[in-house]
């Protein structure tokens, strides 16, 4: 029954997940790639710990202030032609990575490619949300966020090995080369993408975005979405110097973290959780994941010296369960929305979404001690664990009191033919009380 939900999809669907599983490969590869650059950066520009840790930052609070201005104007353009500006952009911006030689340009560049890139995931999600019926669209935000689990297994290992033969420029320059690739494909073979402007108002269109954001149920999600952020980068950004300060992981192992939790990630996404939550519906699988995922947190922040197999075991269930619960949320959180406002809607959850980690990684530094250079132990991250767990026991509270958006009707894509596109993209109108949301066993809904 599981494997029916992705036999669904048809071959243009298929088709349009591929470009936007692409897409999220290209610009999660280009944040994450410069984080295990940190020490040939640091060397080469002559960089302080501090200095490297705001040319990480760059990039999310780029994606977060751009994210809130391109959220006034998404949803007034056609998708296709959103994303493949967007995708532009970062294309240029990632380029500029790989040609830069100063802190300075370098910063400026991360500026640019967090600007566009980070705005890219909310078209993505809102081109899936518009594309693909609620019954099946868990199943394909599975395949769409493989990106993630692509870009650990395949990007990083790939990149690392170019920076340490040529330079740390050079993943940056083969990435930009991808990207242009992707846009070309993209431009090509992606359809018009613009049923949601028939329900688009006229008007001011900052007075509109005020009205998304203002609206309960768009405020519910946006509030899930920083719980669910608080669960996890309180505790992931200080992992690595955990294990290798207190847990005594050979700090030339770490990689094996990213390969082995990415690896499973992109075997359990697809497959496993979201055709579960197309399945057995998207709040009820988030809060069966969310509860298992308690377990593998309070584990890995109270780890003791433990052998290599422990450790990979340990982040790798982790990683398994923060994943199964992204896909069943995001499916969630697109579907509280109308359609004529879902890319606006998903630009804003996109920032929130980049301010609330960089803030919960903020308030995780504040709760430990210790580290630094000589990779001393560290203390407090117990503390960052049980802060993680009570966001987690939040998020099951906070899912149950979201409700699908209600759909007049649907406005069928039409292709250049005139054929529906991508199977009638809209929702069709719904059940006052639908089954896929609703009802989640042991929570007030």
């Amino acid at each position: 029954m599981i494997k029916r939900a992705a036999g669904a999809f048809t071959g243009r669907e298929w088709g349009l997940l591929g470009i936007l599983l692409a897409v999220q490969f290209c610009h999660i590869l280009d944040f994450v790639l410069i984080m295990p650059l940190g020490p040939m950066l640091m060397r080469s520009l002559d960089a302080s710990a501090k200095e490297f840790g705001l040319l990480v930052s760059a990039y999310t609070f780029s994606a977060a202030i751009t994210g809130l201005v391109a959220s006034a104007y998404m949803d007034r353009f056609d998708r296709k032609r959103m994303l493949m500006v967007l995708l532009a952009g970062f294309g240029v911006g990632t380029l500029l990575c790989g040609l830069v030689d100063s802190y300075a340009t370098l910063m400026a560049a991360r500026v640019v490619a967090g600007g566009f890139g980070g705005v890219l995931a909310g078209v993505v999600f809102a081109i899936v949300g518009d594309q693909i019926r609620p019954e099946r669209r868990a199943t394909a935000m599975g395949v769409v966020m493989g990106g993630f689990s692509a870009a650990s297994v395949l990007g990083l290992p790939f990149g690392l090995s170019l920076a340490e033969a040529t330079g740390w420029q050079t993943p940056f320059l083969v990435l930009a080369g991808v990207t242009g690739v992707i846009l070309v494909l993209g431009t090509w073979l992606l359809p018009p993408m613009n049923a949601h402007l028939a329900h688009r108002r006229e008007g001011n269109v900052f007075r509109d975005l005020v009205q998304v954001a203002r609206d309960p149920e768009h405020v519910k999600a946006f509030t899930l979405t920083t719980a669910i952020m608080f669960s996890a980068f309180t505790v992931v950004p200080f992992l690595s110097p955990y294990l290798v300060g207190n847990v005594g992981m050979a700090e030339d192992k770490l990689d094996l973290i990213y390969f082995a939790g990415g690896l499973a990630t992109l075997v359990t996404g697809p497959a496993v959780f979201g055709p579960l939550a197309d399945r057995y519906g998207h709040a009820r699988v988030f809060a069966w994941v969310a509860v298992g995922s308690i377990l593998p947190i309070a584990v890995v922040t109270n780890l003791p010296v433990s052998p290599l197999w422990v450790i990979l075991t340990v982040t790798t269930l982790m990683m398994i369960m923060a994943s199964g619960r992204m896909i069943s949320a995001t499916a969630l959180v697109t579907g509280v929305v109308h359609p004529a406002r879902r890319g606006s809607f998903m630009s804003l959850n996109s920032s929130v979404q980049q301010g609330a980690a960089g803030l919960a990684a903020s308030v995780g530094g504040l709760m430990i001690a210790g580290g630094g250079g000589s990779n001393a132990p560290i203390t407090g991250y117990p503390a960052v664990g049980a802060l993680a767990i009570a966001a987690t026991l939040a998020t099951l509270v906070l899912v149950g009191r979201l409700r699908p958006a209600q759909v007049a009707g649907a406005v069928p894509q039409l292709d250049q033919t005139g054929a529906p596109a991508l199977a009638a993209p809209l929702e069709a109108p719904r059940r006052r009380v639908a089954a896929d949301d609703r009802t989640i066993p042991g929570i007030r809904t």
